[in-house]
């Protein structure tokens, strides 16, 4: 074994295993199985155009060596973006750690407990410090955030204000430059229209549903904003503010004006600058709107034994029930990075935030104190930690700054804003000041230590209490909270526990190579808006990664600013319409999606304007050529686009794509390739071959981002050639095509730290390692199918009876026996195994998946499982509800309880095969109540004997 090879270790099979499974699936190549998978058409005729892969000693030298091109400033750039310490607690004890990053979305309760509640402790971290009643468990960025606050205020309008028309929406001046470009691009399709003014100007007009106010803004100034909001309140107009967390620990909370919606982001509170991302953003508005409300909420329920019990709440708000339907097309979350931040508020506690918070804004007090004694007006009257100065030269001041290492915010030729932070020191001020004094041709020596002020009037101070559950007042020891952390991992069962087999998800290795150098502070400390070359590592690294996607996918250029797969989506279909009217063909509004695909898909077609034309699906799970023949005719005047995953959802390369796309193409619509299962594809065949013009990838699926939980995921969009020129922009560091539609997300490039994973991921497997992990992805996929022939049926295959990289289990036919696909799924557990997709995209069913990155050992296992559970589907009766199925998972609490009223052993249900005793994992609650726990609401960290019912 050439121990160099990366993709000896990212791939789970040797050449020793490659006889028996290939024996087991009736073939007598792996070139025969693919040529049975992937019709002839669309084969790749030449390998990919890519470099031969590295070790992975190689590719962390690489990385160290483009780490020195970024060049870390002290950076005050502020913009919604800070410097911030990390514990190294946490960044030890849960970003570097797989227990935590490789861990799926807390669909299964009942073995993800120690995610939940981490997020329970990050949603009540939220609600406290914005005085609001609710928040989700995170959303992807502030300026996402805060375009989710507008659609859902439009959504929520009241009936006369529909039957008026009232669809402006009032946009501060103080707002984000990033937040406003976002707000366009949502606005526009959606027929939002958007006024951006002085607040204190504001006429209060009954055209109006919303406003958006940023808090303090964007240079600083805190605005009383109180009676805005009584008067916006008396004109049934409703107000979202875009908050700084860290302010919220000295001013007054938003919730206690009474506003609607409060966003922000939690990047200050732990998380690294990373050029721009993954941060979580947060969104708090009142109990009212919480059916209404974007992404996802833990919430308290109890088990089966009325213990209690945490889970995803409110599930019917999910896109795959509502889908055009949806008001959102949210899909993820930014759960490492909550869990993160919210461990942040955790370790310092609420006096501890106080401590920094105080911090900060003294050192800013101490900055503009100084700055004044200089002769210098600082121009903000009320202020937390961003201050704005008049200078006569800002050339000149920038010149000196660049000098010595610092960036500022340079407004305009005279103005320049300073935003301070956690790291500030007082050698940094003195430093700041020197900048000045030189800029200004001075040399005198300065004293400000005395007479400074209170700049925050009384009643802007926070007087409310925050963070006073035991949670946030027990673990600011490092030693506690490292315990404590520990208990919470060792109750979810992640990838380093042992095979996560969902379809469509392909939760494959994410090496600890491609991990490691999220932590070096040459990726981790640099602002996004820094100028760029001050950060030439990550611009080379970026660079690459397009020119890679463009190589893999056969397009033309890439965009890597979705920060999430269903982003991806709304970008491409964006670019879609921006195409259409650049032709003088703006009313292509008709959107053809299957029956079939994700839920995501209907929801982002609304989300860009489109009408969702539903397509049907053939009795072998293909698209119903017919049925779409026939829509496609029916709408030829007005056909936007066709929304196709490839190979389909049903796992099945369907041989009829290039006569599918070259239909759509012939009646002037565009094709979009929705990348969920770009695994069965990479180096075998590519979107462009097979017809498309735009596709999504989920660089946390196929190209090893981990799924942290339930977020981070990265969800670039590649183009076609004629669709190069509207690839998304940014309002302060240029980006996209020269036609740019505007911003997708709030960073130039995204959630551009966790981009290196994937980088590394190309770089280290090269040409020949990519296309053989689709091989073995392929391969895996059929030896479980066949390993299953005869117990569990597959609901669809090829032409010639194979898989792709997934496929269907058809779990219905146990009803008979009184069982559930559930029952299966929770029976899992008790094997040590997550279970498979459940019932996606056919109800009663199990998708699965196994990607290349498990060994044959293992396949065997989860075979075996499976297998066990079959026959104990046979024994159980729909008569006899105690059974070992209906009553999985089993806790260790039942196990060692005294009594035992179940018809089998406590070994039958603990350790059913015996390679479960050998690292044996244990849910930590029984079954959820589901309906238990949307009936009693609770999503923050109160007793839970103030809601239990007796």
């Amino acid at each position: 074994m050439n121990t160099e090879v990366f993709a000896a270790r990212h791939i789970g099979i040797t050449e020793n295993d490659m006889p028996r499974m290939l024996q087991t699936i009736g073939v007598d190549s792996l070139e025969q199985l693919i040529s049975e998978t992937i019709p002839d058409d669309i084969k790749l005729k030449l390998p990919l155009e890519l470099p031969a892969g590295i070790s992975e000693h190689e590719f962390l030298g690489h990385l160290q060596e483009l780490a020195q091109k970024n060049k870390i400033f002290k950076t005050y750039i502020g913009l919604g973006y800070h410097e911030t310490l990390t514990p190294s607690v946490i960044k030890r004890n849960i970003l570097e750690n797989p227990g935590w990053y490789t861990a799926y979305t807390p669909y299964q309760a009942e073995i993800a407990q120690g995610r939940l509640e981490a997020l329970l402790n990050f949603q009540t971290m939220i609600t406290d410090l914005t005085g609001m009643e609710i928040a989700n468990a995170s959303l992807l960025d502030e300026s996402t955030a805060a375009a989710e606050a507008m659609t859902m205020l439009f959504d929520v309008r009241g009936r006369q204000q529909k039957k008026d028309g009232a669809v402006k929406f009032f946009v501060s001046e103080e707002v984000l430059p990033q937040t406003l470009d976002l707000l366009k691009t949502r606005a526009i399709p959606l027929g939002i229209e958007l006024v951006v003014g002085n607040h204190q100007t504001f006429d209060f007009s009954t055209a109006f549903y919303g406003a958006l106010l940023q808090y303090p803004g964007k240079h600083g100034q805190v605005h009383d904003y109180a009676e805005f909001a009584q008067k916006a309140k008396e004109q049934e107009i409703k107000v979202a503010v875009a908050a700084d967390i860290l302010s919220l620990v000295l001013l007054t909370p938003p919730g206690e004006w009474g506003v609607d919606v409060v966003v922000g982001t939690t990047q200050r509170f732990g998380i690294p600058l990373g050029y721009g991302g993954p941060h979580a953003a947060f969104f708090a508005t009142k109990e009212e709107y919480k059916r209404s409300l974007p992404g996802r909420i833990i919430g308290v329920t109890k088990d089966t034994d009325g213990n209690r019990a945490l889970r995803m709440a409110l599930q019917t708000r999910e896109q795959h029930i509502k889908r055009d339907k949806a008001t959102s097309n949210i899909c993820t979350a930014q759960v490492l990075l909550a869990v993160m931040a919210g461990m942040y508020a955790v370790y310092h506690g609420p006096n501890g935030l106080k401590f920094i918070a105080n911090k900060v804004h003294n050192a800013t007090r101490l900055l503009a104190k100084g700055l004044e004694s200089i002769g210098l007006e600082q121009v903000n009257t009320a202020y937390f930690d961003t201050i704005k100065v008049r200078f006569n030269n800002t050339n000149k001041l920038r010149e000196i700054c660049e000098s010595r290492e610092i960036n500022l915010n340079y407004i305009d030729q005279e103005t320049v804003s300073i935003s301070l932070n956690e790291a500030t020191s007082d050698e940094d001020i003195k430093l700041l000041l020197s900048c000045f004094i030189v800029a200004q041709g001075d040399k005198k020596d300065i004293s400000f230590t005395s007479g400074i002020k209170e700049v925050i009037p009384a009643n802007l101070q926070r007087k409310s209490t925050f963070l006073e559950h035991e949670v946030f007042n027990a673990y600011h020891s490092e030693t506690e909270l490292m315990r404590y952390i520990k208990k919470l991992e060792r109750k979810d069962l992640a990838l380093n526990h042992s095979m996560i087999s969902l379809g469509s998800c392909t939760m494959k290795l994410n090496a600890a190579s491609e991990m490691l150098p999220l932590s070096w502070p040459h990726w981790g400390n640099i602002h996004p808006f820094v100028p760029l070359e001050q950060a030439q590592g990550y611009q080379e690294v970026l660079k690459t990664l397009e020119e890679q996607l463009n190589v893999i996918t056969g397009f033309s250029a890439t965009s890597l600013q979705p920060n999430s797969g269903a982003q991806g989506e709304y970008a491409g279909l964006m670019v879609i319409r921006a195409y259409h009217e650049s032709r003088g063909e703006g009313h292509r509004n008709i959107c053809l999606i299957p029956a079939s695909a994700h839920g995501t898909n209907p929801a982002s077609a609304v989300m860009a304007g489109m009408k969702v034309v539903v397509t049907k699906t053939d009795d072998q799970g293909n698209i119903d050529m017919t049925d779409l023949e026939e829509k496609v005719h029916q709408h030829a005047d007005n056909l936007a686009a066709l929304m196709v995953t490839y190979p389909s959802t049903h796992g099945v390369f369907e041989s009829s794509i290039k006569q599918i796309t070259k239909l759509i193409h012939d009646n002037g619509g565009q094709v979009y390739m929705d990348g969920a299962n770009m695994n069965a594809q990479v180096g075998l065949t590519n979107p462009a071959t097979i017809g498309a013009d735009v596709c999504h990838l989920n660089l946390h699926k196929t190209f090893a981002i981990p799924h942290g939980g339930g977020g981070p995921g990265v969800g670039p969009i590649c183009v076609a050639e004629q669709l190069k020129p509207f690839l998304p922009s940014n309002p302060v560091v240029k980006t996209g095509g020269s036609e740019a539609i505007t911003a997708i997300s709030a960073a130039p490039w995204g959630s551009a730290l966790v981009c290196l994973i994937s980088y590394g991921y190309i770089k280290m497997l090269g040409a020949e390692g990519l296309t053989n992990a689709t091989k073995a992805a392929i391969l895996n996929a059929n030896y479980i199918k066949d390993r299953l022939k005869g117990k569990f049926d597959v609901l669809y295959t090829g032409e010639r009876g194979r898989a792709a990289h997934e496929m269907i289990v058809d779990c219905r036919p146990f009803k008979a026996n009184g069982i559930e696909v559930t029952d299966i799924a929770k029976r899992l557990m008790d094997y040590g195994f997550h279970a498979p997709t459940v019932s996606f995209p056919v109800a009663g069913t199990l998708m699965i998946e196994p990607t290349e990155s498990e060994s044959l050992a293992e396949l065997d296992k989860f075979c075996d499982a499976m297998l066990s559970i079959r026959a104990e589907i046979d024994e159980a009766s729909a008569d006899e509800p105690n059974n070992v199925l209906k009553n999985a998972p089993h806790t260790l609490g039942m196990l060692t309880s005294d009594t035992w009223d179940f018809p089998y052993s406590r070994e039958k249900a603990a350790y059913p095969l015996a390679y479960v005793a050998e690292n044996k994992f244990w849910p930590s609650i029984r079954r959820t109540d589901e309906a238990f726990g949307d009936r009693n609401l609770i999503c923050t960290c109160a007793p839970i004997e103030e809601y239990m019912e007796a």
